[in-house]
């Protein structure tokens, strides 16, 4: 019932990667990665390149679910729908690191993206009792486990360059009471906690999530994010999975902003090209008539926004809501839609 009361649609369950999905992915990437994901002369894959380094600095995944939807639609000679898609291919998406190979997957994505000149843009999304049981519920068995996770993912990281996305409704869900209080202060400790250890890493920056503009007001937020640790961390990320547009997201973002030291933010623009669903049960879970948003960049012509990122991965569903496959998993049809409504 809280999704429909708080309005904050955004749908947590298309964010993280299934176990089976990131382990084979990571496995890939480990054992290909000096090669560009072209290894043993498999040309199954098409060639993605990475975008200009000077505007959009993240690493194109060459081996992701879109670019595996181009190679087989030009397979089955459907390049219309190949050329749709290659819209979502070619562009860098954050990678949701799974708890059972974190530091295998952090050294994976890190080294790739090293090996091509770029940074790793991630995810930790594993927090105890997580999106309050919903389609993403799980996360962590308790604290320790999840200091664990966080300390596994800084050792795969190492000294390369990454960008971190902590925690995308953590913050929110002690703000809304959606996760019981007598969590909430431990969620603190873990939060900040998770924040200093890789912000000791030398070159990794931390964006700790803040919602979206359809959901609080900024008001009711600082202080938490205060004590979450924000002051330390490089800023904070809006808008990820949500649909609110690049515009109503700047306002909300500065909004906060100035309430925690003018701290900069990165907007989620992966699905906001049309803005916010308003019609219907559950507006937030793969809702009809979207499109992709502004496309990953760090020149955002506003010193407050370092960047416009895709954080949720577009074509990956919300649930199995409205037709939709189980949450996180490839729907290419909904990609497909996603890609032609952008223009």
């Amino acid at each position: 019932m809280y999704r429909k009361s708080t309005g904050r649609g955004h749908g947590f369950a298309a964010r993280g990667v299934r176990t089976g999905v990131a382990l084979a992915g990571a496995a890939l990437l480990l054992s290909a990665c000096s090669s560009g994901g072209d290894s043993d002369g498999d040309t199954s894959s098409p060639p993605v390149k990475q975008q200009p380094k000077g505007e959009d600095p993240y690493w194109v995944n060459p081996d992701g679910n879109a670019a595996k939807q181009v190679a087989a639609y030009d397979k089955d000679g459907k390049k219309d729908d190949a050329g749709l898609i290659r819209k979502i291919a070619e562009q860098p998406v954050a990678e949701w690191i799974v708890p059972e190979t974190a530091e295998d997957q952090a050294r994976g994505f890190t080294e790739a993206a090293e090996k091509a000149d770029r940074d790793a843009l991630l995810v930790l999304y594993n927090i105890p009792h997580r999106d309050c049981g919903q389609y993403s519920g799980g996360g962590a068995a308790d604290g320790n486990a999840y200091r664990a996770f966080v300390d596994q993912v800084a050792k795969g990281i190492e000294d390369r360059h990454a960008t971190v996305i902590l925690e995308p409704d953590a913050v929110l869900h002690m703000v809304d009471n959606c996760t019981p209080a007598q969590f909430h202060e431990e969620r603190y400790d873990l939060l900040k906690g998770a924040i200093g250890k890789l912000k000791s890493l030398k070159n990794t920056k931390v964006y700790l999530d803040a919602g979206n503009a359809g959901w609080q007001n900024p008001d009711a937020l600082w202080e938490p994010l205060k004590r979450s640790g924000v002051e330390q961390a490089d800023g904070f990320s809006v808008n990820v999975s949500n649909f609110q547009t690049t515009r109503t997201s700047t306002e909300f973002g500065k909004k906060l902003s100035a309430k925690i030291g003018n701290k900069p933010f990165v907007i989620d623009t992966a699905r906001n090209g049309n803005g916010p669903y308003t019609k219907g049960k559950d507006p937030w879970c793969n809702p009809p008539g979207r499109a992709l948003g502004e496309t990953p960049t760090t020149k955002t012509s506003d010193p407050l926004v370092d960047a416009y990122l895709w954080v949720k991965r577009p074509g990956e569903s919300d649930g199995t809501c409205r037709g939709g496959p189980k949450a996180g998993q490839w729907w290419p049809e909904y990609a497909l839609d996603l890609a032609k409504a952008s223009g």
